[in-house]
């Protein structure tokens, strides 16, 4: 008779846990994970900000200087200036170069007040024009014309990455797409179709202005809250490939968590948002969009991380690791693990629900 291995007890896997890493939904509601700017933009594949001030806080000490080579939706930037230390990222994404500027920005509330009256004046921009394939094919008229409209006020305001951010976020909740296939849609939704997210029959969107004036509320009062907790500390973001992209000075800590191999498109899933801005797309110089190449790029990346880390220095990794493959990447970086820590991870947004254990790898050289 074949013996089958016991199971292991919840208790037993919890031993192995770092506790201050792995919180509950009643511990850490979404309202606390998406805190002030952390909402300004949904973005696949971000770490909740709770993580980065816990590693701030054991590694890291103000006016030091944090890096994030794979600087994503700028959560590792946006907790380093809050605590108080310099924050650098880098991301071959021109949006989320874009969105890291929008949430680290300082912003004059009375700037922000005149911008918002020029935004809602419909008469204040010039005639809407423009839409490219992509955007004819999965906005309704009247959403496309209310977007473009937007675009064209955003002109001569005081904090244009910020409000291009907010019609971008308009334009995510605009689309011809299901809604409870918001992440990536696979073709327009032309018809009525039963919705699994609300539980009955929706209908196509077929207009951006409720989107346009929701989010340019939510967006003034996150950055007012951020406001709140911002230091003076400097923040740069830097646009390039981190494989050949050194960091603005000598390094006190890496925080940073890397694509996952083909998990996640992460220029994809703002197409939209490269047409309706006319960012350049550098799809080919993204790591993880296979796992081809993909050891030997993250490798690059850290080893370039370890050249510029300061004696005493630290690199964290969050990773899911399931393939295994990061023993051989820190090795190839020149690095040694330290220690690796183990989280559970009970909860998620959108229909990639469930949980599942992460690792955070604690390397130094």
């Amino acid at each position: 008779m074949a013996k089958f291995a016991p199971m292991r007890t919840q208790a037993a896997l919890y031993e192995e846990i770092d506790l201050e890493l792995s919180w509950s939904e009643q511990e850490l509601p979404e309202r606390e994970r998406t805190k002030h700017v952390h909402r300004l933009h949904p973005y696949l594949g971000k770490f909740v900000p709770q993580l980065a001030e816990v590693f701030l806080r054991r590694y890291s000490s103000p006016g030091q200087l944090v890096w994030d080579p794979f600087a994503g939706s700028g959560t590792t930037l946006v907790e380093a200036n809050a605590f108080g230390a310099r924050a650098a990222g880098c991301d071959v994404s021109a949006f989320n170069c874009l969105l890291m500027r929008a949430k680290t920005g300082s912003y004059d509330p009375a700037a922000l007040l005149s911008d918002v009256v020029r935004l809602s004046d419909r008469e204040g921009g010039g005639k809407a024009r423009g839409g490219g394939r992509y955007l004819r094919s999965w906005y309704a008229p009247r959403a496309l014309a209310e977007l473009l409209s937007f675009r064209e006020r955003i002109g001569g305001t005081a904090y244009p990455e910020l409000w291009q951010i907010v019609l971008s976020r308009s334009a995510r909740s605009a689309r011809l797409a299901r809604h409870d296939d918001l992440d990536f849609p696979a073709e327009p939704a032309t018809s009525e179709y039963f919705c699994h997210k609300h539980r009955r029959v929706c209908r196509p969107v077929g207009e951006a202005d409720k989107f346009l004036r929701r989010y340019v509320r939510d967006a003034v009062q996150r950055v007012q809250e951020f406001a709140d907790v911002r230091s003076s500390a400097p923040v740069d973001v830097l646009h390039g490939d981190a494989r050949v992209l050194d960091p603005p000075g000598p390094v006190d800590l890496v925080l940073t968590s890397p694509p996952y191999p083909g998990l996640i498109d992460y220029h994809e899933q703002h197409a939209y948002a490269y047409e309706l801005l006319g960012l350049e797309r550098r799809d080919r110089e993204e790591i993880g969009r296979g796992v081809k190449g993909y050891c030997d790029d993250i490798a690059a990346v850290l080893a370039r991380a370890r050249r510029a880390l300061r004696r005493g220095g630290k690199i964290v990794v969050v990773v899911n690791d399931r393939r295994g493959l990061y023993d051989g990447i820190l090795s190839a970086a020149g690095l040694r693990l330290e220690d690796r820590l183990l989280r559970h991870v009970n909860r998620r947004t959108g229909r990639r629900k469930g949980e599942y254990y992460e690792e955070v790898l604690i390397a130094t050289p």
